[in-house]
């Protein structure tokens, strides 16, 4: 796999936790993490930083990774998507004549994330055959029957789903927002990450936290530093 790069994107214009992808978390910018963990995984040739930000280019070189090029301002916006940010990497390389077979986008709030869960990633994208491979965390209560409000009043989404007991509906499970293994032709010719030929690796709710407020902040803190004494014990 020594044709794969690991792409990390990570734009200076969070809005919802300002400067989060260098924000410290545990002791170190939580993009150290992704960083580190690519490396210590040996299954890349280059791991990258996508970024038009300064700051972010200096801590991310502080951590080991490269900074080749500024990312566009076109795709550092709020309405860029990680697609467009991969596709764009691709682009620059193969302009400098470096091409990859496979790509890894890791997203730079990911702490959870093990060598072990990449190695299983590459793995499953190899056997079966696959456009790309990420992880996917179980939803912890049947979507089946989720509520809305209307005016105050609880209201179901499904309501055929009313008498139905959970046990009796299938497992739903959502995007960990990790990272994405991806054969990199795949992605080019079908322009997503995200494909109907996309595999998932199934991950608990401790291997995995969504952040997206101070208070998802404050819960993964907690849930790592509660691994890291688990490992250490």
């Amino acid at each position: 796999m020594k044709k794969s790069i690991a792409i990390i994107p990570a734009r200076g214009g969070s809005k919802r936790i300002p400067r989060k992808n260098i924000r410290p978390f545990c002791g170190k910018p939580i993009i150290a993490y992704a960083i580190e963990v690519a490396q210590q995984s040996q299954l890349f040739a280059e791991v990258m930083v996508s970024t038009e930000d300064d700051e972010i280019a200096a801590v991310a070189r502080e951590y080991g990774a490269i900074v080749p090029f500024q990312r566009s301002q076109r795709n550092a916006d709020d309405f860029a998507t990680t697609t467009d940010v991969v596709l764009e990497v691709l682009a620059a390389y193969a302009e400098k004549g470096r091409d990859f077979t496979y790509g890894c986008c890791i997203y730079p709030t990911a702490p959870f994330v093990t060598t072990d869960l990449l190695q299983e990633g590459q793995e499953l994208l190899l056997s079966q055959g696959y456009d790309s491979v990420f992880p996917i965390l179980r939803y912890s209560a049947p979507i089946q029957r989720a509520l809305y409000l209307e005016a105050g009043r609880v209201q179901m989404i499904w309501p055929n789903n009313y008498t139905t007991r959970s046990q009796d509906l299938p497992d739903a499970y959502h995007d960990a927002g990790q990272f994405y293994w991806f054969l990199v032709t795949a992605v080019r010719e079908q322009q997503r990450l995200w494909t109907d030929k996309s595999g998932g690796i199934v991950v608990t709710e401790m291997q995995a936290h969504d952040i997206d407020t101070l208070d998802d902040w404050t819960v993964a803190e907690f849930k790592y530093r509660f691994q890291q004494k688990r490992v250490t014990a």
